[in-house]
C-alpha cells in the first residue's frame, strides 16, 4: 500500500495532469488532485498525490520537496489525516413543520 502526499505552493495554473506527470518521474502515481475553491473554481495552490507504494512516495518527497515548479518552491511531505469537521447545524432534522 502506498502513501498520500501533500504538495503545497503549487503554481495556480497547475492541473491534475501536470501534477500526475511530474510525480510519475518518481514512480507509479495512483491519483493526483489539485484542490480548487468551490465557489470560484480557482486552484488553492495545493494538492494531493497517492503513490502506488511507500518507496515511490519516499522518492517523490526526496526528489520534489524544495524543487522549483514555474518559479515556486514546492513543499512535499506525507499528508496528515484530515481532521473531523465541525457540524454546521445542517444535520439536525426539523422537529415540526414550523421549525424551518
Amino acid at each position: 500500500m502506498g502513501k498520500k502526499l501533500y504538495v503545497g505552493n503549487l503554481p495556480y495554473r497547475t492541473t491534475d495532469g501536470d501534477l500526475h506527470q511530474l510525480f510519475s518521474q518518481a514512480g507509479v502515481v495512483d491519483s493526483a488532485k489539485v484542490i480548487s475553491d468551490r465557489e470560484t473554481g480557482r486552484s488553492k495552490g495545493f494538492g494531493f498525490i497517492e503513490m502506488a507504494n511507500d518507496g515511490d512516495a519516499d522518492e517523490a518527497v526526496r526528489r520534489f520537496n524544495g524543487a522549483d515548479m514555474d518559479g515556486r518552491k514546492l513543499n512535499v511531505n506525507e499528508a496528515r489525516p484530515q481532521a473531523p469537521r465541525e457540524s454546521r447545524g445542517f444535520d439536525r432534522a426539523p422537529r415540526s413543520q414550523h421549525d424551518y
